[in-house]
């Protein structure tokens, strides 16, 4: 009798386990397929220049995240650095009398214009901000922006 408990349990256990596995690996498929729009074609939250941008960052970093992480800012400035990266280009608009840069990941339909831009260029790029670190030892904060194209 107690056996026939027992089975009744595990069987049970083992069905809960099954529906909770079908669960999970759905929400994975759903985060790894999300797609998200042409931020070409996203109204911006925010249009800012890049120096006033990285101030307000510098001045206090967690109100700034706060209010930026996550939205899509339009930002006008003069282009310090490129670099390719794996997939991508990176394009850094700094502050040079702090050091504390904005950084700009391309999407991938926008690389061919990206590709365009060299040091000294005034460029107006539109992203989804994805935070600002601040670095102890270099005592400067990097803005970091993803899914970004060029507008100018």
């Amino acid at each position: 009798m107690e056996t026939t408990k027992r089975k009744g349990w595990v069987k049970k256990l083992l069905i809960a386990v099954f529906i909770l596995l079908i669960i999970v690996a759905g929400i994975v498929w759903y985060i790894f397929n999300e797609r998200h729009d042409d931020t070409a074609t996203v109204k911006a939250d925010f249009k800012k220049e890049a120096i006033s941008f990285i101030k307000e960052f510098d001045n206090d970093i967690k109100t700034a995240n706060a209010k930026y992480a996550d939205k899509i800012i339009e930002v006008t400035g003069v282009v310090t650095e490129t670099a390719l990266a794996d997939t991508t280009i990176n394009i850094k608009m700094m502050d040079i009398t702090t050091g504390s840069y904005l950084i700009f990941a391309f999407q991938q339909n926008h690389l061919q214009e990206a590709k365009t831009l060299k040091a000294g260029d005034k460029a107006t790029i539109r992203g989804a901000c994805s935070d600002a670190i601040h670095s102890d030892i270099l005592g400067i904060n990097f803005i970091g922006f993803i899914r970004s194209t060029l507008l100018k």
